[in-house]
């Protein structure tokens, strides 16, 4: 059993759950690095950074591969299915954390905190720098991806005094939106619309197989002044076009918590820094999300040692003849 790319002090949490293992552990940052730890691994724990390519994955004797999180971007699902392994992850460890975040940003853009810090600490004083501040009750929040946690931001933002929402997900029906947000002015619509429509941006979807889902076509239809929030996946904002679509004031502001690459250089941000809440890719985390995904991750990687189907299967392995 191998456990690859976390940062965890220990692995107490799962030597509980799986017993009696031989366990190894390293950083996984390269393909030497991730099969000198895990070549003879039945089964692999990989935080967020470990790759599983073609190759890789032709390299490792594994039965599983269990993602410590919800993406899976870094696995070759198919080269994986074809070789026989499962390939699971912890879709629901952290829903009420990154809700949590998601809220925190929206509510601090929305005030302009950072930028109020900034200014105080330079010397100004009152509103005239932060100006034009509005209240929830007057904006149209937009959220795209409703999922656990698109619901659930939705949920808690209605609670303190968001009255208009507009919706975009694929895979939904208007009455799950009026379950979640009852009697509330929302709406199913497509993703342009939502973007020309909404005031505040939330984005809870996974990226789209090639490109962006906002790059500056999409960008450049949002609001002028609107607010882009992404604690979903780097992937989905095209980072430079972020850039020059804030220069121009559509959005007006963004938060981020995620970024295609990471960590970031974000001197690429600095031309716009004032318009721009970053933080470090924490909204996963609280104590309380930190145990239940590794406790969840070990009971996935225990059922495919015990020979068993995970409970989170992305992939389940073909049939196929002894490797």
């Amino acid at each position: 059993m191998a456990i690859i790319g976390t940062r965890f002090h220990d692995f107490e949490v799962e030597r509980q759950v799986l017993g009696e293992v031989e366990l190894t552990s390293g950083p996984g940052g390269s393909r030497a690095e991730l099969l000198e730890v895990a070549g003879d691994a039945d089964v692999i724990l990989a935080g967020a950074a470990a790759v599983f390519d073609a190759e890789t994955l032709d390299a490792l004797g594994c039965r599983g591969i269990v993602r410590l999180g919800v993406g899976v971007d870094g696995v070759d699902l198919e080269k994986a299915r074809s070789l026989g392994m499962w390939v699971a992850n912890v879709p629901d460890y952290g829903t009420e954390a990154v809700a949590l975040h998601t809220v925190t940003l929206v509510l601090s853009s929305l005030r302009r905190l950072t930028l109020a810090d900034r200014r105080l600490r330079d010397g100004s004083w009152g509103v005239a720098d932060l100006r034009p501040l509005h209240l929830p009750s007057s904006l149209t929040l937009g959220v795209v991806g409703f999922g656990r946690i698109g619901q659930r931001v939705a949920a808690m933002l209605g609670g303190i005094g968001f009255e208009h929402f507009v919706v975009t997900d694929p895979f939904l029906d208007a009455d799950t939106i009026e379950g979640v947000l009852p009697g509330a002015d929302a709406t199913l619509v497509e993703l342009p619309v939502l973007l020309a429509g909404a005031d505040v941006v939330t984005l809870h979807a996974p990226p789209p197989p090639h490109g962006h889902l906002l790059g500056a076509d999409q960008l450049g239809i949002m609001r002028e002044g609107a607010i882009l929030v992404n604690t979903a996946r780097g992937a989905l904002v095209d980072s430079g076009a972020l850039v020059s679509a804030l220069a121009a004031g559509r959005p007006g502001f963004a938060a981020l918590d995620v970024f295609e690459r990471e960590p970031p250089d974000v001197s690429m941000f600095q031309s716009v820094a004032d318009k721009m809440t970053l933080t470090p890719h924490i909204s996963w985390y609280t104590e309380e999300s930190e145990l239940s995904l590794r406790r969840q991750a070990a009971e996935e990687a225990r059922l495919i040692l015990d020979s068993k189907a995970p409970l989170n299967a992305v992939v389940s392995p073909m049939a196929v003849e002894a490797r």
